[in-house]
Formats: structure tokens, sequence, C-alpha cells
């Protein structure tokens, strides 16, 4: 394969439109120079970071009409930003992560066809004991849960980058670690709470996962 097939799709969020280029299917593959593979990032998981999922529907809604004034907020396992892309039009305070090569290059291209402006982003691992990030008042991710490592990772990852005082959401869709993770989040300090979306009305079908909150 020479160069990636890509789609463009609109998203909406009541009256606003938000405009994404993803990956065309989950099929797509270009590692140049085999940058993902030093990573870690199998052919087969590739393609994950570039198709708009379910959960990150839900998260995006979410983030539409949520309370961030004054709020400092890190989306982590962005992939293709689309959450991000929802705060970006909103004027809010956000950083985007992934582990992904192309996750950042995505991340600019959609900036530019939503007319907003630059977000920042920064490539990291969950392995990383210390990055430039900073502190945050409220981090946002969703499908992140889909190996049993991350249980550990993911919370060590978020609990160096929130404020004593700070709120984690995010939407799994059931794949079985969140009890684990949820047990960790209170050993750290963290209260927990989980709920189904009000109304997702906005997917094909119904949504078999979980809304998952954590405040300190």
């Amino acid at each position: 394969m020479s160069s990636l097939r890509v789609s463009y799709k609109t998203i909406e969020f009541d009256e606003v439109d938000i405009h994404v280029r993803s990956l065309r299917d989950r099929q797509q593959y270009l590692d140049v120079g085999g940058e993902a593979e030093k990573l870690g990032i199998s052919s087969a998981s590739w393609p994950l970071f570039g198709v708009v999922w379910e959960s990150s529907e839900v998260l995006a809604h979410l983030m539409f009409d949520y309370e961030i004034a004054g709020k400092r907020i890190l989306e982590v396992g962005c992939g293709i930003g689309l959450s991000s892309l929802v705060l970006n039009h909103r004027l809010a305070d956000i950083t985007a992560t992934d582990i992904h090569p192309e996750a950042g290059r995505f991340l600019v291209e959609n900036v530019l066809l939503n007319k907003g402006k630059a977000i920042p982003f920064t490539r990291t691992n969950w392995k990383d004991k210390s990055t430039d990030l900073g502190k945050f008042d409220l981090i946002i991710g969703s499908d992140l849960l889909y190996e049993g490592d991350h249980v550990d990772l993911l919370s060590d990852f978020i609990d160096n980058h929130t404020n004593q005082k700070c709120e984690v959401i995010l939407v799994d869709p059931g794949r079985g670690y969140h009890g684990r993770f949820s047990k960790k989040m209170i050993s750290l300090g963290y209260s927990h709470s989980q709920s189904k979306p009000i109304n997702a009305d906005y997917l094909k079908k119904p949504f078999k996962g979980q809304i998952l909150r954590y405040l300190r």
C-alpha cells in the first residue's frame, strides 16, 4: 500500500457540525520506517486509532454541553480526536495525547477542517513516568481499557496528571476491565460512579457500555 485511503464525514451535535477526516476502513495500514512497530503497535491494531468508535461518540456528545469553564482538560488516547474537536469548538482549554504516530497528524488536519485553533498534542506512552503535560482539572477518554495491563498503566498515568481536585470521565464499551480499574482508582483516592448515556439516539444500536466518573 503506497498511501492511506481516508473518508470524510460530518457528525452533528444539535446545530453544530463537526467534520472528521478518518481512515476509510480498518484495513488501512502505513507504518513509515516501522515507527509504529517500534512502539509495539501491530499491523492489526494500527488502524484502530483512525476510525470513529461508538464510545468516542458518546464521550463527544457528553462534552458538547459539559461544564468546562475554567478547566484545563486532557484527552487521553484521543485517536481521531472527536471529543477534542468538540471541546475546541467550544473554545475549551484542551490538550490531546495518543501514542500512535499518525494521531497528531490527523488531529491537525481535522482542526483545519473545522477552522479551529490549534490543539496542543503530545505523543506519549502511559509508561512514561514524566512528561511536560502538567496537571489537569478534567481528564477524559474513551475505550481505553482493552488490555489487562492498561488498568495499572492508565490509572498511574492519570494520577500523575491530575490536580489535587480533579474529575476523570472515561467511556467504556464493556470490555471487562473497568471493575479492576475502578478499584485501582479508589485505592488512589478517587470516588467512583458509573451510568448509562441519557440519550444515545445518534448511535445505530443501544450502547452497552458505561460512563465511568472518578472524583478527587
